[in-house]
């Protein structure tokens, strides 16, 4: 069982959970591990001011260990995972995604894939068993800048979509004052997309603050008339749209309308889409109703990318906008995913405000239930009999799990009548507090 990562790495309260002294085991430990395996390790990060001292415990931990490493600086996850992948080495993104500066996290990448469980457990190991080891003095690690690997992302993506239509309205993009502040604009420039930029002026502990994924009614209040927003996270790895009124078009809906296209394009290939088994089961039946398959997995965007790989699937993601187009990139891209969905609205010929008309979405409730020991909970007897007892509902789905990021149990309820899910969803809320609290 893996205690330090969760299902997006290493995450928790700086300088409490997330220390230097952390950070440079975790470093020397990727850098034993690995070495030999690859020849450096680069380093991306976030707009957290307590990313500077991550990334140099990180880089001087692993440097220790005999690994070459390369900061690159701050730019979104996707833009390394592109890098690690197209240098065939591995890299580490220093960031805590749509949480605030209170927090940070390090995301391990290997050729443009977050690191499989195994790894994960394997470095785990290192950290807490191993002693701290030191390579002899001629086989110690160099540093360097690099700030090349930014404007290759940038290069690779323009490239990517030149030649293609997008639509003229105006957009509004909230960037949460993170990193997808360094590579948007000039590409958004590059294609002739006309677009308002907010929340691109980070100051080091403004990130996520009241914008960003989190936030869609900070920029549904700079909506104009027929305007469209586009949401990031902190990290850039996910997207998001935002219609007047602060109606937010999520990663099941985005998915939906991006497949149609796709299919069009024959990039779809087998039909099929993978998500987790917190997508709606309205996108179910949307997808189905076209001839689409929806394939689900475990919560988290590299469980979604491992059934992909295994089933020959291209489009996957995640109702919270970690979308993942494998022809175009190896994980969640929400630069990406802006520029796909608003070609593929050009293309369609559609709107979103019409597209919503036709999206059936089916009742559903998520809820975080702060809790000090989330094993615990997820053993309580109390609350597997209920579980156990609402399996047989069947116009119930019920999802309860541990976040993997926070301290959390996550409980999720969907079904046909909105009545019935607020209140087993309330029920469970209480339940969980209930084992929680003893």
């Amino acid at each position: 069982m893996k205690k330090l990562f969760g299902t997006d790495g290493i995450r928790g309260v700086i300088n409490e959970e997330l220390t230097a002294e952390l950070a440079m085991k975790l470093g020397n430990a990727i850098g034993r591990y690995y070495l030999g395996k690859y020849r450096n390790f680069i380093i991306a990060k976030d707009t957290r001011s307590s990313c500077d001292l991550l990334e140099d415990a990180l880089a001087a931990g692993a440097a220790s260990a005999g690994m070459n490493v390369d900061f690159a600086g701050i730019m979104p996850t996707p833009s390394l995972a592109y890098i690690t992948r197209k240098l065939d080495t591995i890299g580490a993104v220093i960031s805590a995604s749509h949480n605030p500066a209170v927090y940070n996290g390090i995301k391990v990448l290997a050729r443009g894939m977050k690191i499989s469980d195994e790894d994960e457990v394997e470095i785990e190991n290192l950290i807490v068993n191993k002693p701290f080891h030191y390579t002899v003095y001629s086989g110690v690690g160099r540093t360097r800048v690099v700030t090349s690997y930014r404007d290759e992302y940038i290069d690779y993506v323009i490239k990517t979509f030149t030649g293609q239509k997008f639509p003229q309205g105006e957009l509004v993009l909230d960037g949460a004052n993170g990193a997808i502040a360094t590579v948007v604009e000039p590409v958004y420039h590059a294609l002739d997309i006309n677009a308002r930029f907010l929340g691109m002026e980070p100051n080091g502990i403004n990130i996520n603050d009241g914008c960003g994924s989190l936030h869609p009614e900070f920029i549904g209040a700079a909506l104009g008339e027929m305007e469209v927003g586009i949401l990031f996270d902190g990290d850039a790895d996910r997207c998001l749209f935002v219609l007047q009124g602060s109606r937010v078009v999520d990663g099941d809906m985005l998915m939906a309308i991006n497949s149609r296209k796709m299919v069009r394009q024959g990039r779809l290939k087998g039909n099929r889409v993978v998500a987790t088994v917190m997508s709606n089961l309205g996108f179910e039946k949307y997808l189905s109703g076209r001839g689409i398959g929806l394939e689900r997995t475990k919560v988290g965007d590299k469980y979604v990318l491992e059934r992909m790989l295994q089933t020959g699937g291209v489009l996957g993601g995640e109702q919270s906008g970690h979308i993942i187009f494998l022809d175009r990139s190896t994980t969640g891209d929400g630069l990406i995913t802006s520029l796909e969905t608003l070609n593929t609205l050009s293309e369609l010929g559609e709107t979103l405000e019409g597209f919503l008309k036709e999206f059936p979405v089916f009742p559903q409730l998520l809820k975080n239930v702060p809790v000090s020991d989330k094993k615990g909970v997820m053993e309580c007897e109390k609350l597997k009999a209920r579980l156990y007892e609402l399996e047989s509902w069947r116009d119930l789905r019920i999802v309860l799990r541990p976040s993997g990021t926070e301290p959390y149990v996550r409980v999720m309820v969907e079904g046909v009548d909105s009545r019935e899910v607020e209140e087993t969803c309330q029920e469970l809320v209480e339940l969980v507090e209930e084992c929680s609290n003893g």
